[in-house]
């Protein structure tokens, strides 16, 4: 049976950060159950479209979907097991916030089935989380990481670099001190300034390119000494706890996406199939499904696998991309051309967006 992964997206927040353009509800108050049973009416919907497939990874986020009540999240689980087999070793994924009002639920959260907690600190200094926007302090923040490390075995941390006024000699003190915590895995994101979001409309401005290049350059080299290798853009982890619900999306494998601004691929019948929301179906070309899989495939450090893509995209990638620009790429030293993978470079990786761009055309 094929893999399948399964994302629950809980759009409600308490608060709306300043970066932040994803889809969210800011609501104080929500039913929680009505939702979740419209969630396992949507896992009927999609048990039927593939219901012969065996379940990977699940991973709840949001918005923030740390504000379910854990029963609730027992009661998915329990569902999604009824409806299809699981791998041995599911990953089973929560965001959470270093709030004091989550924390005390951490071990509610892995007794519900979690086993997985990644965490949304973004920043390990108190100027710098009050910028952000953050409901929680440095101290919360700090007791929420020792938690996690007690009471899970699988454990992220989301940061954000490259804030306007930051130095990287101030950012290399929080690497050095996200290294010490014991976390599994990091995912580190460089700040930019989206439209529609408060701080666009504040006029914040990004920091400057050279020096955020820089800052990643020396991110990647600082945590591939100390045991946090890149396996994807802005992902660093030994390889035994790369995030297996992520690296779904970035393989272009088959995932359902369940709640409000959701989406999922699905190859069904042979053909690759889009649900832009929930149950709205949208058939895609083999071109448009090539064009995600190297948008998608060329972040992983691995690259992209030449058989992989042929099996999902049914085509080969040597039919796909632009021969005459591949060839130039990679005299540039921007791509690795082998028999077996397709894969940016160190230099590639600060200029993925114009390779993908070159490849496509």
């Amino acid at each position: 049976m094929e893999p399948l992964s399964i994302y629950f997206h809980w759009p409600y927040c308490k608060s709306k950060c300043p970066y932040c353009d994803f889809f969210k509800i800011v609501k104080k108050d929500v039913r929680q159950q009505e939702i979740i049973d419209s969630y396992m009416q949507d896992l009927d919907y999609y048990h039927n479209l593939v219901p012969n497939r065996i379940v990977r990874s699940v991973f709840f986020g949001g918005g923030t979907p740390s504000l379910i009540e854990p029963k609730y999240i027992e009661k998915l689980l329990n569902y999604i097991d009824k409806l299809w087999p699981e791998e041995k070793n599911i990953e089973i994924s929560l965001e959470a916030n270093p709030n004091s009002y989550e924390t005390h639920r951490f071990q509610d959260f892995k007794t519900a089935g979690i086993n997985r907690l990644s965490l949304g600190v973004q920043a390990l200094n108190q100027e710098s989380l009050k910028f952000f926007g953050r409901t929680h302090t440095l101290t919360q923040a700090l007791q929420s990481i020792e938690e996690v490390v007690k009471i899970f075995d699988n454990h992220s941390m989301d940061l954000i670099y490259a804030r306007p006024t930051q130095t990287l000699d101030e950012w290399l003190v929080e690497l050095k001190q996200a290294v010490n915590f014991g976390l599994k895995h990091l995912s580190l994101y460089q700040l930019t300034i989206e439209e529609g979001t408060i701080f666009e409309k504040k006029g914040i401005k990004a920091l400057n390119e050279d020096k955020a290049a820089q800052m990643y350059i020396e991110t990647v080299h600082f945590l591939r000494q100390n045991g946090y290798p890149r396996y994807e853009v802005s992902n660093f982890a030994p390889q035994n706890f790369e995030s297996k619900h992520n690296k779904c999306y970035w393989l272009g494998d088959d995932y359902i996406g369940i709640g409000q601004s959701a989406h999922g691929r699905l190859k069904i019948d042979g053909k690759p199939m889009a649900f832009v929301d929930p149950r709205k179906v949208e058939v895609l070309t083999k071109e448009e499904r090539a064009e995600e899989l190297i948008i998608m495939g060329l972040r992983l450090q691995q690259g992209i696998s030449k058989k992989h893509f042929s099996d999902v995209a049914d085509m080969t990638l040597d039919d796909f991309i632009n021969q005459n620009n591949l060839k130039e790429l990679v005299l540039q030293g921007m791509i690795e051309n082998t028999q077996s993978h397709l894969k940016a470079t160190d230099q590639g990786f600060l200029f993925l967006n114009q390779l993908i761009e070159k490849l496509c055309v």
